[in-house]
């Protein structure tokens, strides 16, 4: 009995280089802009996957990986905004008072908009790896907003 094996065709080059670039270039538009105009880097990945969503399965998926994950992170980064602008709210209006309480969690607050920006970067470039040796990758913490 002779055994058959299955060969897999790999993404070509040409379409690892564009899943890699809309990774690179959504994190590159998004630290050009600063973490916080984090839409640039959405607006990239965007712009890539309307691209190539005809001409590659493998790096339009890449495409929408990076845009729901921008969105997402940026997401994030606003609701960290938001509570810290009423941790603020909450200090002034009980005159200073609130700052027991409000210090703490505005220090929770930082350290998580860190962990935000942290996350970004290592799994943007995480991914561009990925996309690079033709593998796929989903990225943690995402919302799946474009399917």
């Amino acid at each position: 009995m002779e055994a058959t094996t299955v060969q897999t065709l790999s993404p070509s080059q040409s379409d690892r280089l564009w899943a890699a670039g809309a990774h690179v270039g959504a994190l590159l538009a998004a630290l050009a802009t600063s973490w916080s105009a984090g839409i640039a880097g959405a607006l990239a990945a965007f712009a890539v996957w309307m691209l190539v969503r005809d001409r590659s399965a493998f790096a339009a998926d890449h495409a929408k990986e990076a845009l729901n994950f921008n969105l997402s992170m940026l997401l994030y980064a606003i609701a960290a905004v938001a509570i810290g602008v009423v941790l603020v709210g909450a200090t002034v209006l009980t005159l200073g008072l609130g700052l027991l309480v409000t210090a703490p969690a505005g220090l929770l607050l930082v350290l998580a908009y860190a962990a935000i920006a942290v996350t970004w970067l290592v799994c943007s470039l995480i991914a561009a790896f990925k996309a690079y040796d033709g593998q796929s990758y989903r990225y943690p913490l995402t919302l799946r907003l474009f399917g």
